[in-house]
């Protein structure tokens, strides 16, 4: 046992129990994708199941590889490389938009050749953005009031990369939309500003509306929500996974509507883990989520630089919150969304990336401890010499 503790203490550093709250999730998600990925198993793969099994346990690793080379990372580094991945996202989401992979009428990957895997360029443009506007509020924390210097060069790219990502998923610009407005109002932007660019946000949604590919599926998508008398049939399935749940569920790989519920392996998976779990198990879902919040939360004030404060902040709260919505979507307390469950749902990119930022989130808190240790050091060795 103390071996083994030694062996974590070395090479998981951190948080504890952001690390302990992603292998939870993260075996749990083996386990209800295995069940949900059945019927999908069959229709594709003639009937072999355990296909499904072995891809996302595998992408699942790698996510977890990912987060712990990101956690070894001093988090100032990704200032310098936020701004490269955001200039590099601008002509992947256009090529992805023109010329990707088209999946339910939306462009939104790209296809590595050799590997022959896709890619969602979104994804990173996600991080990007997260992380490049934590750099640019940090920078100018003493001229935030300073429109042309401080302030357009955070409107425009929140503005182009948002309505970018729009152009082929609204849910996903939306979303991430938000969590700029959020950042930039803990960064102490005025609400002037802040209003500037929320009008900036209308202009690109606008135009992603317009122009881009899922533009009649949004709006078809609010007015059923808005509509009491007709209930989208992915909705109606969720529902009835819902209830047939009860308290306790029906058992792990016992469920009946992932035969019919689409995209019941990531869009619609809560619906499964309640309908297995019951509401016991939705709830724990739930509390690991907020757990996971609390704790970045708990980097965010432990932060001793404006910039590992803002980018664990805007992480977390992405993270977070597009939880809360998938979650919601599958209850019925939102329209239906693309988006899916971090850490649960199957998706190769997603996972990969929600492991970056995970980790990106632990190097923040790991950072300030081991600042704090060497300042403590620093102090010590004063006295000592003064001695």
């Amino acid at each position: 046992m103390s071996m083994f503790k030694q062996w974590v203490d070395k090479h998981l550093q951190g948080d504890p129990m952001i690390w302990l709250i992603v292998f939870a999730l993260s075996l749990f998600s083996i386990v209800v994708v295995y069940s949900a990925a059945g019927t999908l198993a069959y229709q594709v793969m003639d009937g072999n199941t355990e296909y499904y099994l072995f891809k996302h346990t595998f992408q699942v690793i790698l996510s977890l590889l990912a987060m712990w080379v990101a956690h070894k990372i001093d988090y100032r580094y990704y200032a310098k490389l936020s701004k490269l991945a955001l200039w590099i996202s601008i002509p992947l989401l256009l090529y992805a938009w023109n010329s990707g992979v088209t999946i339910n009428e939306a462009s939104r990957w790209i296809r590595i050749p050799i590997v022959n895997q896709v890619f969602q360029p979104s994804d990173l443009a996600k991080l990007a953005l997260i992380a490049s506007l934590a750099t640019m509020l940090s920078k100018r924390q003493h001229n935030i009031d300073d429109f042309k210097d401080s302030l357009i060069p955070i409107l425009l790219w929140c503005g182009v990369i948002c309505g970018l990502i729009g152009m082929a998923n609204m849910s996903s610009a939306v979303l991430l939309f938000a969590t700029c407005m959020l950042l930039m109002f803990i960064g102490r932007v005025p609400f002037k500003y802040l209003a500037m660019l929320a009008i900036v946000g209308v202009l690109a949604a606008t135009v992603a509306l317009n122009f881009g590919q899922r533009g009649a599926t949004t709006i078809s998508r609010v007015q059923n929500f808005l509509n009491p008398t007709e209930i989208p049939y992915q909705a109606e399935q969720s529902y009835m996974a819902i209830a047939g749940g009860g308290l306790l569920g029906k058992g792990p790989g016992h469920s009946d509507q992932r035969h019919l519920l689409p995209h019941a392996y990531s869009d619609f998976i809560y619906a499964i883990i309640i309908e297995e779990y019951g509401m016991v198990g939705g709830v724990v879902v739930i509390l690991l989520y907020l757990a996971l919040l609390y704790r970045g939360m708990i980097t965010v004030a432990n932060s001793q630089r404006a910039y590992g404060g803002l980018l664990s902040a805007g992480l977390s709260f992405a993270l977070v919150v597009q939880a809360m919505v998938n979650m919601g979507v599958a209850v019925g307390l939102g329209p239906i969304t693309g988006l899916t469950l971090p850490l649960v749902s199957m998706g190769g990119t997603s996972l990969l990336f929600t492991g970056i930022s995970l980790g990106i989130i632990i190097s923040v808190g790991r950072g300030e401890i081991d600042e704090t240790l060497n300042s403590n050091i620093g102090d010590i060795k004063n006295i000592a010499k003064a001695a």
